[in-house]
């Protein structure tokens, strides 16, 4: 009996021990949206001139290393945002919303879908809170600050402009997107 406990005591505190943690915040290695357990593809740290805004990380069905692959990718993905900045002002993320859609999806620019998108933000973004873009299997898009639901929109369209934020040709920021396509799960083949 000694022998089992002091077992799962030292399984215990190998899983806690590899548990990646970036700037203090923890880093989940799996994610459940809708009825699907998604794994951590890469994450990476948006800064601003010099300031670190949040850890973000993207989770994905299979390994990817481009923006084609997460794409083509069937099922779920989700983009979190663990936000390290004392106050982002709500205008501002939008604002860089906003100009990632313009950049990367123009025909989403203005659009019915991203004008509802926007407006499920309704306040600034403190030290501590997480928020997730979801994208269900379906195409549909929901918005999660610190776990309440935001707003959710059925939309392959809005969804496939999400990921270009971050993963198109001019992204939010060049560093993040490697980050995200880091690929951390590659050498670890993942049932689906």
């Amino acid at each position: 009996m000694k022998k089992i406990l002091l077992m799962m005591i030292l399984i215990c505190l190998a899983q806690t021990a590899s548990a990646l943690t970036v700037k203090g915040v923890p880093i989940e290695p799996t994610v459940k949206v809708g009825d699907e357990i998604l794994h951590l593809n890469g994450y990476g740290l948006r800064t601003k001139y010099l300031m670190k805004i949040y850890v973000g990380s993207l989770y994905t069905t299979s390994p990817a290393e481009s923006a084609p692959q997460v794409l083509a990718l069937p099922g779920g993905k989700l983009v979190r945002m663990n936000f390290l900045y004392s106050r982002v002002k709500r205008l501002s993320l939008l604002g860089l919303f906003a100009e990632g859609f313009y950049h990367n999806t123009p025909q989403l620019s203005g659009s019915p879908e991203e004008k509802a998108f926007m407006s499920w933000f309704k306040g600034d973004f403190i030290k501590g809170d997480v928020v997730d873009l979801a994208i269900d299997k379906d195409g549909t898009v929901s918005v999660f600050q610190n776990y309440d639901l935001l707003g959710s929109l059925h939309s392959p369209e809005l969804a496939k402009g999400i990921l270009l934020i971050y993963l198109g040709d001019k992204p939010a920021s060049k560093k993040l997107k490697q980050g995200f396509l880091s690929g951390l799960n590659r050498s670890k083949k993942r049932k689906g």
